[in-house]
């Protein structure tokens, strides 16, 4: 293919991915930039291969096309609650497609023109690879914490950012060893630098907590992209290098979003708590935990009578209304309520669930219309207006101790306030505490109601109540 017709399809593929991701920041054109970035990957994989590829298509169509049919198969078998997962796991795969681009790269690559050249591409390789390493491990650690497969508590060893300092530390050094002498004699310090990374990359997620996640995510997202960058780097392939990096900085945008919305601090979240001291818990602080109160219990029949006497509905949903798959009921009950004249909105908190935007995916899927759909800053200021607030399987994203409780671990993380409402309805299968392992003041605040049980046989029933009146 004529080198001319390559260059101008990967600029237009390089528009597409930059659509999609235009698409992608609003829901109501969420969808269109979906299309935009397969018609893009579609694109640039075609040019490729027609233009790039001059050797081996059997061994190219022996990984495309059970990678392909692998693909079509998780994506109608896997539910939109395990969508964290499945992100987490495909980002490993990122990662470990990088390295062995990069070992490839370093065996099979000629001398180059000028020494200067031939150092500059080892550097590149043995970068890619040690990027490659750290995402895929970090991301097998992430897919575990998120699956439940291990425990979703922090596991943080003495020392262990001079742990994570020395590992790269001693990595920058083999990395200067090996493009000293190339990969002819220096293999042994890829081997190394490898093994290094695949045990900083788990050690750096194994030490952040399971109310993080959201983040992670987001920043394994980024580290994906950064992988695929030095892969085009190391391939020469222009399109590569500018997807990895729209990929890269734009989840690291995100992230430092997110930090931003939970009061964190960005290092304070990736490095699993460099940047901040804990704080010793004041005698008001314990006592503002102990002296609770007592719960106020309803029964789902009382409940959807407080909502169909409201005239304004707020419903919060969490992480656990994804796990009950109770969105499609949830919708139900809004469609009622709406026909009875009460006007019911959604908030949605920017860390709800175990992915960035997991609420609004869910609501999407559930077929609930953009309009009543708000983001926590456009909505909070309007709960001393709500007659009724419904939190389903929602914890620390509606905790007053963010707001209440000084030397709380949530202190100053902006949340959703439904307790400035008339009522509060919660909907939870008992008292546990949210990801953040604190109590929740807001269950025994006197105008909170607990509807306990399984959150879709919990709407359920309230759907039942409101469609027999």
């Amino acid at each position: 293919m004529n080198f001319g017709v390559m260059t101008a399809a990967y600029i237009g593929a390089s528009a597409l991915f930059i659509m999609a991701l235009g698409g992608l920041s609003h829901q109501e054109s969420a969808r269109r930039g979906n299309i935009y970035g397969i018609l893009g990957m579609a694109l640039a994989m075609g040019v490729t291969i027609a233009g790039a590829v001059t050797d081996n298509y059997g061994l190219l169509l022996a990984g495309l096309v059970p990678g392909g049919i692998i693909g079509y198969i998780l994506a109608k078998r896997v539910e939109m609650t395990s969508m964290p997962e499945l992100v987490a796991i495909l980002h490993s795969l990122v990662g470990l497609a990088a390295v062995f681009v990069g070992f490839a790269n370093a065996l099979g690559h000629g001398e180059s023109a000028s020494v200067v050249a031939q150092r500059i591409h080892d550097v590149e390789t043995s970068l890619g690879i040690f990027i490659g390493a750290v995402t895929f491990t970090g991301s097998l650690v992430a897919y575990l914490k998120l699956s439940g497969k291990v425990s979703g508590n922090p596991l943080q060893l003495p020392g262990r950012h001079m742990i994570n300092l020395a590992i790269v530390l001693v990595s920058l050094y083999l990395i200067v060893e090996f493009a000293a002498v190339g990969a002819t004699d220096g293999m042994i310090y890829l081997y190394i630098i490898t093994l290094l990374a695949l045990v900083f990359g788990a050690h750096l997620v194994v030490a952040i907590g399971g109310a993080d996640m959201p983040v992670v995510v987001s920043m394994l997202n980024s580290y994906s992209g950064w992988a695929a960058a030095a892969m085009g780097f190391m391939l020469g392939n222009d399109l590569l290098i500018v997807v990895g990096a729209l990929v890269g900085s734009s989840g690291a945008i995100l992230s430092y979003i997110m930090c931003r919305a939970m009061n964190r601090k960005f290092l304070n979240v990736i490095l699993g708590g460099i940047g901040s001291k804990k704080k010793k818990a004041s005698p008001a602080a314990g006592a503002a935990v102990e002296e609770q109160g007592e719960i106020v219990e309803i029964q789902s029949e009382e409940a959807a009578h407080m909502l169909e006497s409201a005239k304004e509905v707020m419903i919060i949903p969490g992480y656990g209304m994804a796990v009950a798959q109770a969105q499609h009921t949830v919708f139900e009950i809004t469609k009622k309520l709406r026909e009875k004249g009460v006007n019911v909105r959604f908030g949605i908190h920017p860390v709800a669930g175990r992915m960035p935007g997991h609420m609004n995916v869910l609501l999407a899927e559930a077929k609930v219309p953009y309009d009543i759909v708000y983001e926590m800053d456009e909505i909070n200021e309007d709960f001393p207006k709500v007659d009724v607030s419904v939190v389903i399987g929602a914890n620390d994203i509606v905790n007053p101790a963010a707001n209440e409780v000084e030397d709380s671990p949530i202190a100053g993380m902006p949340v959703l306030e439904p307790w400035k409402g008339k009522h509060t309805i919660v909907l939870k299968r008992g008292m546990s505490r949210g990801y953040a392992g604190v109590e929740n003041p807001l269950f025994f605040k006197d105008n909170t109601r607990m509807l306990f049980g399984d959150a879709k046989q919990t709407v359920d029933a309230l759907l039942k109540h409101l469609s027999a009146d």
